[in-house]
């Protein structure tokens, strides 16, 4: 991800530490960009927030110093991401090292991949 570009949000599951502190600064939460990196949260962390337990929640709020509005705010906004990834509406792209002729396999394989990390999230028709 270059410097100062927000990340792409389809490829939430592999953002860097600052990949993170760029899209909190993008969801109005900037103020927990050190705290974040300071704990080393990155995009697979923010894929297992889903999965804490309420006493996991509770010690990353306070590892964080979170507000619980705030905390609320964050994941609707990774809600937001999942929602989109589970139904499409993001475009995959493709690496510059994917050969051309394997340019349909890969858009395949991914869409797929990237449909399998949200299936802990519940989409309601």
């Amino acid at each position: 991800m270059s410097k100062g570009r927000s990340p792409e949000p389809l490829d939430f599951f592999i953002w860097t530490i600052e990949d993170v502190g760029l899209w909190l600064e993008e969801i109005n939460l900037g103020s927990y960009c050190q705290v974040f990196k300071d704990t080393g949260v990155n995009g697979e962390y923010l894929e297992s927030l889903s999965m804490f337990t309420t006493e996991q929640i509770l010690r990353f709020i306070r590892r964080c110093h979170m507000k619980w509005g705030d905390f609320i705010t964050l994941c609707k906004e990774l809600r937001r991401i999942k929602v989109a990834c589970l139904r499409g509406e993001q475009e995959v792209r493709k690496p510059w090292w994917v050969p051309q002729c394997l340019s349909a396999v890969f858009v395949k394989v991914a869409k797929r991949k990237r449909r399998s990390r949200v299936v802990s999230l519940k989409v309601e028709p």
